[in-house]
């Protein structure tokens, strides 16, 4: 049988497809998923369970005239595949390859860019509502996974489009809930009903001819109230409320319904909701029956299944010393608690959940709430540790100032993934959170430079009263040190440490990068007999000022390292410090540059942007050769 997908281009050619094709067309584009995704890890089981939706909507509508928006992404690979990026996509996540989601300088077909959550309704309304003030008569569709729905800009979007009246349909991708057989003949026959051309030409011809008023109120309630007897299972009398025409659920894995369904709902008018029941990883066995495991599997074998372990390390994650610390920290005190927005296993609080789960709290995709009920927490007298990733802690920005600098709360902030995360690219990189949360008063930002700093700062947070203590550390893997068998330590707040003294240059740094400047300086001492004094700051804020005041009485350049942004960080920090005593001494920053960076791995993207170990040897050898000869020619004169 030849291969569909070889003659699929671009959604044009789906158009001459009967039902049959497109079914098989969809088990090719699963077969093509799995082949690539088994040597290129990225996020899978969610695109497995997406594909008749997204083809689906390019079979019945006219992309990209009219436009998909795709919530976080995660979902979007059967797009990218049957939108010209079919050959592009064996260098998913790669760097210089695609991006593993949807962008707009990417492609024509990616209406709106995306990576985080819950934005996909809010995005779906603006491109419907300049839509019709331009006189367009293009369609919008959002596509939203029911995780993604528990977030609060999600809500927001609802709210605000179902009191529009915009031309708009939500597609709710469901793969929590599998459909209930006792009730499937009702649901059959609403779908049926409710999607009837007849039905709702006289539907909306008798709202016209009622126009606003009581009478019009009251036969909504009464319609919306029979109507959610039947639908309320399914949260169909919620949408209704907000003022959608709920539709559903239907089974989003077949192709037949998802196509009949599209075509009853692609003129209708108003907001629209699509509820659609789908099997995260479907049509790969592995992948349905551990659907967590393979969210994001890493590398596997396409014909059997079985994961492929990465080469073997030495060292912990951080993510699994924070785990570990947290519960024995919390063991030996009933004040701590652990809250995470969705982010249980990829944080490591899936420990303390395990066994302490009266003191666990996983609130859902909604950074914001995660931080504010932190912050009750705290006022109430408990030591809670909230782990949000670095790049979504943004969305908390006004409640980690409002709701817990303001009041002098205790919140610990632990931010995962911050500097540059790797393949999951531009929204992911935790760049901006040092110069975000440093200027805000009375914050304590912490970067440890390895496993063992790491667990003594989260001791010394456990202690802290006060204000929020922040903790930011990488993605991966730590430095190897003996984390577990070192006694807790109170690392204070504003003390750094000289990790090497040395002549001419200073170098201070933040997090894991100082371990890449030693390795830089003690090599260059190998080769040349000087080496410039190597820093370890420990503290953003407050930054260790008699490190500071040494430097700038010791030496006449300064060189700061930071995994995140140089604007307002670190160098940000130092600058400030020798402005503000109007210092001659030069400065220069090594971090991530005033752009946005895209995809590739860690050692890539480090390297790009010159702070890897070879980087900051060629900046140090480079600044040391000049101090030297300039120090010469002024001894010559």
């Amino acid at each position: 049988m030849d291969r569909l997908l070889d003659k699929v281009d671009f959604p044009s050619d789906l158009k001459g497809f009967s039902l049959e094709e497109l079914k098989q067309l969809c088990a090719e584009i699963r077969e093509y998923m799995i082949e690539c995704c088994a040597t290129n890890p990225g996020h899978l089981g969610s695109s497995l369970g997406a594909v008749e939706l997204i083809v689906g909507f390019h079979y019945v509508y006219n992309s990209p005239v009219d436009k998909i928006v795709y919530d976080v992404g995660h979902q979007a690979y059967a797009h990218k595949i049957i939108t010209g990026r079919k050959e592009l996509f064996r260098k998913n996540r790669k760097k210089d390859g695609i991006s593993g989601f949807t962008r707009m300088e990417e492609s024509v077909y990616d209406a709106f860019g995306a990576g985080h959550s819950s934005t996909s309704i809010s995005a779906a309304l603006g491109l419907a509502s300049a839509a019709r003030l331009q006189g367009r008569r293009e369609k919008v569709v959002a596509l939203i996974g029911d995780g993604a729905l528990s977030g609060g800009l999600a809500f927001e979007g609802l709210n605000n489009a179902g009191s529009s009246k915009t031309d708009l349909l939500v597609i709710i991708n469901d793969n929590n809930i599998s459909i209930d057989k006792n009730i499937g003949a009702i649901h059959e026959h609403l779908l049926k009903l409710t999607t009837d051309p007849t039905y709702n030409k006289i539907k909306t011809h008798i709202w016209n001819k009622i126009g606003e008023g009581k009478l019009r109120k009251a036969m909504q309630e009464m319609v919306i109230s029979a109507k959610s007897s039947l639908v309320k299972k399914s949260g169909g009398d919620l949408f209704e409320a907000m003022g959608f025409r709920y539709f559903g659920p239907i089974d989003g894995n077949d192709i037949g319904q998802v196509v009949h369904i599209l075509k009853k709902l692609k003129d209708l008018k108003g907001p629209l909701i699509l509820h659609t029941i789908t099997t995260k990883g479907k049509g790969f066995a592995p992948a349905e029956e551990d659907q967590t495991a393979w969210h994001a599997p890493g590398m596997f074998d396409p014909e059997t299944g079985k994961r492929v372990a990465p080469a073997g390390h030495k060292e912990s994650r951080y993510q699994d010393v924070f785990g570990e610390v947290l519960l024995e920290l919390a063991r030996n005190d009933s004040r701590i608690a652990g809250i995470t927005p969705a982010m249980a296993s990829g944080c490591g609080m899936n420990i303390l959940a395990k066994e302490i789960p009266e003191r666990f709290f996983d609130v859902g995709i909604e950074e914001e709430h995660a931080v504010t009920f932190s912050a009750g927490l705290a006022a109430a007298g408990m030591k809670p540790f909230c782990n949000i990733y670095s790049s979504f802690s943004q969305r908390a920005y006004d409640q980690i100032i409002h709701d817990a600098a303001l009041q002098k709360l205790g919140v610990v902030l632990c931010f995962d993934r911050a500097g540059l995360v790797g393949e999951d690219g531009a929204t992911h990189h935790g760049c901006f959170d040092m110069a975000a949360y440093r200027s805000i008063p009375g914050i304590i930002i912490a970067a440890p430079r390895n496993e063992t700093e790491l667990k003594n700062m989260m001791y010394a947070a456990s202690l802290h009263e006060g204000s929020p203590f922040i903790i930011r550390y990488p993605r991966g893997y730590g430095e190897g040190v003996d984390w577990r068998n070192t006694a807790f330590n109170t690392m204070e707040p504003g003390k750094g440490e000289k990790m090497i003294d040395g002549t001419g240059v200073a170098v201070i740094c933040a997090g894991p990068a100082a371990n890449r400047a030693y390795e830089a300086a003690v090599r260059l001492g190998e080769e040349t007999g000087r080496n410039p004094a190597i820093y370890n700051i420990r503290y953003i804020k407050p930054v260790d000022k008699g490190i500071l005041e040494e430097v700038a009485e010791r030496f006449s350049l300064i060189v700061t390292i930071e995994d995140g942004c140089l604007k307002g960080g670190l160098f940000g920090e130092v600058s400030e410090f020798v402005a503000g005593k109007g210092l001659g001494i030069r400065v220069r920053g090594l971090g991530i540059p005033d752009r946005f960076i895209t995809q590739g791995s860690q050692n890539e993207l480090r390297a790009e942007c010159g702070y890897d170990t070879e980087g900051i040897y060629d900046v140090l050898r480079k600044e040391m050769e000049d101090l030297k000869e300039k120090t010469k020619k002024i001894l010559e004169n």
